[in-house]
């Protein structure tokens, strides 16, 4: 017994010390360096000035986190007096993205910046560009095979592992370290949000033992959340908490619970979004979103492909900060987000 006991500690501090030690990653494994050490010194502005250099942002989707990733991007190339030449929306169409990506070779953009819709379809879809001798920054996913420093100059994303775990810390102290929760996560072969989602579930698992995981559900269509997390109250109607992957099935979770009359279960998402936001300031089920700075991923990016198109040595892969956004600074986490003032209906609370 006395051994058992000793055995049951040593794997304890065992995996507090991982979940202590554990990061980010990128897709091949590779460390993380923080975006704040991409940064273009004085020297690189008066290097790039004058010169001519084009930039062009081929997009898989139109959003908020979109628009403050092309903003962070557009202000960092204007301070580089780099022109902005494209700006694209492929609407998540692999097709639609290589008529993109076409279409903006055209205008001679020196870096591109761009989130690949497929890998497959991606590593074909840019090799022009690469063949061009155009600087590619991707976030956070890579086209196949594509290799550092050679077919482009950097992956950069959000700081995943952190966002997971401020998730479970959130959650963790609404429900006062105790008890039982349900994990939603994505059910799909997809790095961002595998990354934060196991995140969330080791560090319960590894810092919170008085937490337990007890529902889990796996989600691969938004508007099918209501209809899960219904299933997982009438098995666990005495959650303490609720960890969904992002904020739109955040969304149909939020309305099971009202439909169920359950004030109580506490719900902790990923991503800003103002129906849960609006929940959260009301003091409703909603007690954190957890976002990264889209904002400066842009910056970031723009950062690395000037520097990339400057011959200077790039990080393979640069991570930007993630930030928990509850009812107490939600005013503030919004523009640090997103550089924009959060929804009206959301301030006025």
């Amino acid at each position: 017994m006395y051994t058992k006991t000793i055995l049951a500690a040593l794997l304890a501090s065992t995996l507090m010390s991982s979940a202590a030690l554990a990061q980010t990653v990128g897709p091949n494994g590779e460390t993380a360096t923080p975006s704040a050490d991409v940064v273009l010194s004085d020297a690189d502005i008066a290097a790039l000035q004058g010169k001519g250099y084009k930039a062009a942002l081929l997009w898989h989707t139109s959003s908020d986190f979109v628009n403050a990733v092309s903003a962070g991007a557009a202000d960092e190339f204007a301070r580089a007096g780099v022109e902005v030449v494209a700006t694209t929306d492929a609407g998540f169409d692999a097709a639609k993205q290589r008529s993109d990506i076409e279409t903006a070779l055209v205008a001679g953009p020196n870096v591109i910046l761009s989130l690949p819709v497929d890998p497959v379809t991606s590593a074909e879809a840019f090799r022009q560009a690469i063949t061009d001798g155009v600087e590619l920054v991707f976030l956070s996913n890579l086209p196949a095979g594509y290799v550092h420093g050679t077919d482009y100059a950097a992956i950069v994303t959000d700081d995943l592992y952190q966002m997971g775990k401020q998730a479970a810390d959130t959650l963790a102290a609404a429900i006062g370290d105790k008890g039982t929760v349900g994990w939603i996560f994505h059910d799909a072969d997809y790095y961002v949000t595998n990354q934060r989602d196991n995140a969330f579930k080791s560090v319960i698992e590894s810092d919170y033992p008085n937490i337990e995981i007890v529902a889990e559900q796996g989600i691969t269509d938004p508007a099918r959340a209501e209809e899960l997390a219904s299933a997982m109250l009438l098995q666990n109607p005495d959650l303490n908490g609720i960890y969904v992957t992002w904020a739109e099935p955040a969304d149909g979770v939020l309305s099971a619970l009202r439909a169920a009359g359950n004030t109580e279960t506490k719900i902790v998402t990923l991503d800003l979004s103002e129906p849960v936001a609006l929940d959260m300031v009301r003091g409703g089920n909603v007690v954190g979103l957890v976002a990264d700075e889209a904002y400066e991923l842009g910056r970031a990016m723009a950062a690395a492909g000037l520097k990339g198109l400057l011959g200077e040595d790039v990080p393979a892969f640069i991570v930007a900060p993630a930030l928990t956004v509850t009812a107490a600074n939600v005013a503030e986490g919004w523009q640090q987000s997103l550089h924009r003032d959060a929804p009206a209906s959301v301030l006025a609370k």
